[in-house]
């Protein structure tokens, strides 16, 4: 069967798609299986032209919008730079953004497409203040989940949480598949250690809907309980000056250190002792699996997917969104008491080895395209 795993970042991009599919290559192995990666280059913009249809919208009612008219060149330019670099046959391609969904089904219309949608980019943007809850952006991203319903050959997605966000905005929420993201356990290699200062780690894109601001509030009330922690940021953003300078203004910034984006974080997470990522939004969590793989006691807010990996006081503790006080507990608590900090860590290991691993996601993903190959 020949496979094509169609992207719309490069697999090399941060995030929960460059988690699991640049893996699959090698479990899919010839001669039953051929399976190559597309993306597209930032480079192409502003190729494609043509008109835009979609089948369960008119999207010309958005049009007045930037953000919506970008969307839509970008599917065009995606459309273009498809038929101009693929030039064989697929059995299946799956597809890991609606952009490429839509892209795919249109220069390939017989050939199944599987569509997995990963995030709610609607929320995201709305909680990093990019476009305004119930406008046109918010309004034109939500209908797409419908047209990727009629147009692709079967929905996905990452958690039942986020199954049931996208119940309102389909016909056949029951249809939707769950299949959890993979992780390959080889990249991931706990280290023995013993830290004199408890060792605080988050990775993610430094904006509001992963609420840096609130875990550095958190800090700031484990300083004035004259509590020793060192607190490292992995990642880079819009919001990197603006947590910068909050680290300062809060006292915490000699605690606080700001790496920038890096490509393998999990090569030295093994080092700290505790992940924290208090999100306001998260449909998996990525990085929790990741975290815990390599052997750290998790910390996360109560929100989407975040529970669905962390069962509170067992592998792991829950916090509710928008509460420092409740962090600076939760923290406060494994910075308190080691064993119970490995207690929870060795049993998140555990789970995500087990629930998480790479070879449970490719048989799911093996049974599934040969029930939607043709024949």
């Amino acid at each position: 069967m020949k496979l094509l795993q169609a992207l719309f970042f490069p697999p090399e991009q941060p995030g929960g798609v460059s988690s699991m599919i640049p893996y699959l290559q090698e479990r899919f192995t010839p001669p039953r299986w051929e399976m190559d990666l597309f993306s597209i280059p930032k480079r192409v913009r502003m190729k494609g032209s043509g008109e835009v249809a979609f089948q369960t919208f008119d999207w010309k009612e958005y049009a007045s919008s930037p953000i919506v008219q970008k969307y839509v060149q970008t599917y065009l330019d995606y459309v273009w730079w498809t038929k101009l670099r693929i030039d064989k046959s697929y059995d299946v391609i799956h597809s890991h953004h609606p952009i490429v969904g839509m892209a795919m089904k249109d220069v390939f219309p017989d050939v199944p497409v599987i569509q997995t949608v990963h995030s709610s980019y609607e929320r995201e943007l709305i909680l990093n203040g990019r476009i305004q809850e119930n406008g046109l952006e918010h309004r034109f991203l939500v209908s797409l989940y419908r047209e990727l319903e009629q147009r692709t050959d079967r929905l996905l997605t990452v958690s039942h949480s986020f199954r049931n966000y996208l119940a309102p905005y389909v016909d056949r929420p029951q249809d939707i598949t769950v299949i959890p993201n993979g992780y390959d356990e080889k990249r991931f290699k706990p280290v023995a250690h013993e830290n004199e200062v408890a060792q605080l780690v988050t990775v993610c894109r430094l904006v509001p809907a992963k609420g840096l601001d609130i875990l550095l509030r958190a800090c700031a009330e484990l300083k004035q309980k004259g509590l020793p922690f060192v607190l490292h940021l992995i990642g880079d953003g819009p919001s990197r000056t603006e947590l910068e300078n909050m680290a300062q203004s809060l006292g915490i910034y000699e605690e606080t250190i700001f790496y920038g984006y890096t490509l393998h974080p999990e090569e030295f997470m093994p080092f700290f002792d505790i992940f924290v990522l208090p999100s306001r939004a998260e449909a998996f969590g990525s990085v929790f699996a990741e975290a815990a793989l390599c052997c750290l006691a998790l910390v996360g807010s109560e929100v989407g997917g975040i529970p669905e990996q962390i069962e509170n006081g067992v592998n792991g503790l829950l916090v509710p969104p928008e509460d420092p006080a409740s962090l600076a507990l939760a923290l406060e608590q494994l910075i308190n008491d080691p064993d119970y900090r490995y207690t929870l860590a060795r049993a998140a290991s555990e789970r995500a080895k087990s629930k998480y691993s790479l070879n449970r996601a490719v048989h799911e993903l093996k049974k599934m395209y040969l029930e939607v190959k043709p024949g």
